[in-house]
């Protein structure tokens, strides 16, 4: 219940990355603090990025692979 109220709080590790809510995801898109790179996605350093507990989540200059699973997104950053 918690996580609901908090949803920058549901941040879920997982292998190689961390999983969270797609609603958190599809906020993160509209907002634009995150753009498509062709397969991939960065971070829009222009852009204000919603607040969430663990910080650091999207730096700037790494490029995320995500995908979608049973209502949550995995991302993945990409090795350079």
């Amino acid at each position: 219940m918690a996580d609901e109220q908090e949803p920058f709080a549901d941040v879920t590790p997982v292998a190689g990355g961390f999983s969270l809510p797609e609603l958190k995801w599809r906020e993160l898109l509209f907002l634009r603090a995150l753009v498509p790179a062709g397969e991939l996605y960065v971070r829009d350093p222009a852009r204000p990025l919603p607040p969430f507990r663990q910080p650091e989540l999207f730096p700037v200059g790494v490029r995320f692979r995500v995908e979608r699973r049973s209502g949550r997104v995995e991302v993945r950053p990409e090795k350079p």
